[in-house]
Protein backbone atom coordinates (compact mmCIF):
# COMPACT_ATOMS: atom_id res chain seq x y z
CA UNK A 1 0.00 0.00 0.00
CA UNK A 2 1.06 3.45 -0.47
CA UNK A 3 1.99 5.89 2.29
CA UNK A 4 0.40 9.55 1.97
CA UNK A 5 0.30 12.79 3.98
CA UNK A 6 -2.85 14.70 3.04
CA UNK A 7 -3.71 18.18 3.98
CA UNK A 8 -7.06 19.47 4.04
CA UNK A 9 -8.58 23.23 5.23
CA UNK A 10 -12.39 23.63 6.48
CA UNK A 11 -14.18 26.64 6.73
CA UNK A 12 -13.37 28.69 9.45
CA UNK A 13 -16.95 29.15 10.96
CA UNK A 14 -17.08 25.69 11.93
CA UNK A 15 -16.06 24.42 15.72
CA UNK A 16 -13.07 22.53 16.30
CA UNK A 17 -15.28 19.65 16.89
CA UNK A 18 -16.67 20.00 13.37
CA UNK A 19 -13.68 19.53 12.35
CA UNK A 20 -12.43 16.55 14.48
CA UNK A 21 -15.94 15.23 12.84
CA UNK A 22 -14.77 15.73 9.21
CA UNK A 23 -11.85 13.92 10.20
CA UNK A 24 -13.27 10.69 11.74
CA UNK A 25 -15.70 11.04 8.19
CA UNK A 26 -12.85 10.89 6.17
CA UNK A 27 -10.56 7.55 8.64
CA UNK A 28 -13.98 5.88 7.79
CA UNK A 29 -13.65 6.38 4.08
CA UNK A 30 -10.53 5.08 4.48
CA UNK A 31 -10.29 2.39 6.57
CA UNK A 32 -13.47 1.00 4.63
CA UNK A 33 -11.95 0.82 1.47
CA UNK A 34 -9.21 -1.24 3.04
CA UNK A 35 -6.75 1.51 4.31
CA UNK A 36 -5.27 3.08 7.90
CA UNK A 37 -5.08 7.01 9.25
CA UNK A 38 -1.68 7.14 11.48
CA UNK A 39 -1.02 10.41 12.97
CA UNK A 40 -3.62 13.36 12.56
CA UNK A 41 -2.34 16.74 13.58
CA UNK A 42 -4.99 19.78 13.59
CA UNK A 43 -3.11 23.14 12.72
CA UNK A 44 -5.68 25.21 14.65
CA UNK A 45 -6.92 28.22 12.83
CA UNK A 46 -4.80 29.99 10.45
CA UNK A 47 -5.08 33.30 8.15
CA UNK A 48 -4.86 32.74 4.58
CA UNK A 49 -3.03 34.44 2.22
CA UNK A 50 -5.48 35.45 0.22
CA UNK A 51 -9.70 34.57 0.43
CA UNK A 52 -11.10 30.80 -0.84
CA UNK A 53 -14.80 31.02 -1.04
CA UNK A 54 -15.12 34.06 1.15
CA UNK A 55 -12.76 32.81 4.11
CA UNK A 56 -10.33 34.49 5.13
CA UNK A 57 -9.01 31.90 7.74
CA UNK A 58 -8.99 28.21 7.66
CA UNK A 59 -8.62 25.43 10.24
CA UNK A 60 -5.58 23.42 8.76
CA UNK A 61 -5.40 19.62 9.27
CA UNK A 62 -3.00 16.88 8.50
CA UNK A 63 -3.38 13.11 8.24
CA UNK A 64 -0.65 10.67 7.68
CA UNK A 65 -2.71 7.68 5.49
CA UNK A 66 -1.54 4.18 4.49
CA UNK A 67 -3.56 3.29 1.43
CA UNK A 68 -4.43 1.93 -1.64
CA UNK A 69 -4.95 4.88 -4.45
CA UNK A 70 -8.51 3.50 -4.83
CA UNK A 71 -9.20 4.44 -0.97
CA UNK A 72 -7.61 7.96 -1.37
CA UNK A 73 -9.51 8.82 -4.86
CA UNK A 74 -12.51 8.14 -3.06
CA UNK A 75 -11.89 10.40 -0.27
CA UNK A 76 -10.77 13.28 -2.35
CA UNK A 77 -14.26 13.08 -4.20
CA UNK A 78 -16.06 13.20 -0.62
CA UNK A 79 -14.21 16.34 0.11
CA UNK A 80 -14.43 18.00 -3.20
CA UNK A 81 -18.12 17.55 -2.81
CA UNK A 82 -18.33 18.88 1.29
CA UNK A 83 -18.94 22.75 1.22
CA UNK A 84 -16.99 22.41 4.68
CA UNK A 85 -13.38 21.46 3.01
CA UNK A 86 -12.13 24.49 0.86
CA UNK A 87 -9.21 22.77 -0.12
CA UNK A 88 -6.94 19.85 0.12
CA UNK A 89 -3.90 18.49 -0.91
CA UNK A 90 -2.12 14.51 -0.85
CA UNK A 91 1.34 14.14 -1.33
CA UNK A 92 3.06 10.30 -1.73
CA UNK A 93 5.66 9.96 0.60
CA UNK A 94 8.41 7.12 0.78
CA UNK A 95 8.13 6.70 4.42
CA UNK A 96 5.72 8.69 7.11
CA UNK A 97 7.81 11.22 9.39
CA UNK A 98 8.33 10.31 13.03
CA UNK A 99 7.78 12.93 15.78
CA UNK A 100 5.59 15.91 14.76
CA UNK A 101 5.59 17.86 11.89
CA UNK A 102 7.29 21.15 10.94
CA UNK A 103 4.14 22.99 11.51
CA UNK A 104 4.06 21.62 14.80
CA UNK A 105 7.45 22.13 15.77
CA UNK A 106 7.52 25.93 14.92
CA UNK A 107 4.30 25.92 17.39
CA UNK A 108 6.51 24.23 19.98
CA UNK A 109 9.01 27.04 19.35
CA UNK A 110 7.41 30.20 19.53
CA UNK A 111 5.37 28.99 22.43
CA UNK A 112 8.68 28.62 24.30
CA UNK A 113 10.41 32.27 22.91
CA UNK A 114 6.90 33.33 24.19
CA UNK A 115 4.17 35.80 21.82
CA UNK A 116 6.99 38.24 20.72
CA UNK A 117 10.21 36.24 20.37
CA UNK A 118 13.71 37.36 20.99
CA UNK A 119 13.27 40.83 20.04
CA UNK A 120 13.03 43.27 22.31
CA UNK A 121 10.96 46.26 21.10
CA UNK A 122 11.06 49.07 23.70
CA UNK A 123 9.01 51.51 24.08
CA UNK A 124 7.11 52.24 21.15
CA UNK A 125 6.01 50.31 17.80
CA UNK A 126 6.86 51.22 14.96
CA UNK A 127 3.10 52.76 13.94
CA UNK A 128 3.97 55.11 17.11
CA UNK A 129 7.26 57.28 16.29
CA UNK A 130 7.48 60.75 16.59
CA UNK A 131 8.07 62.77 13.54
CA UNK A 132 9.12 65.18 14.70
CA UNK A 133 8.11 68.50 13.95
CA UNK A 134 7.33 69.87 11.25
CA UNK A 135 6.58 73.79 10.73
CA UNK A 136 9.34 73.94 7.98
CA UNK A 137 6.65 72.91 5.62
CA UNK A 138 4.23 75.42 4.44
CA UNK A 139 -0.02 74.29 5.10
CA UNK A 140 -1.61 72.00 2.69
CA UNK A 141 -4.36 73.86 1.17
CA UNK A 142 -7.56 72.00 0.87
CA UNK A 143 -10.67 72.92 -1.38
CA UNK A 144 -11.39 74.41 -4.82
CA UNK A 145 -8.02 77.06 -4.26
CA UNK A 146 -6.29 73.95 -4.99
CA UNK A 147 -4.65 74.79 -8.20
CA UNK A 148 -4.51 78.80 -7.58
CA UNK A 149 -0.83 78.63 -7.09
CA UNK A 150 0.19 77.40 -10.83
CA UNK A 151 -0.95 80.25 -12.72
CA UNK A 152 -3.81 80.83 -15.47
CA UNK A 153 -4.76 78.24 -17.93
CA UNK A 154 -3.98 77.82 -21.59
CA UNK A 155 -6.54 77.37 -23.61
CA UNK A 156 -5.83 73.78 -25.69
CA UNK A 157 -5.14 74.31 -29.82
CA UNK A 158 -7.65 72.42 -31.85
CA UNK A 159 -10.12 72.01 -29.45
CA UNK A 160 -13.66 73.19 -29.86
CA UNK A 161 -14.16 75.88 -27.79
CA UNK A 162 -10.48 77.17 -27.10
CA UNK A 163 -9.72 80.38 -27.76
CA UNK A 164 -7.65 80.88 -31.21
Amino acid sequence: MALYEHVFLARQDLSQQQVDALVEQYKGVISANGGSVGRVENWGLKSLTYRVNKNRKAYYTLMDITCPPAALNEMERQMGLSEDVLRFLTVKVDAHEEGPSAMMQKREERSERGSFGDRDRGPRSFGDRDRGDRSDRPPRSFGGDAGADRGPRRPREGVEGSAE
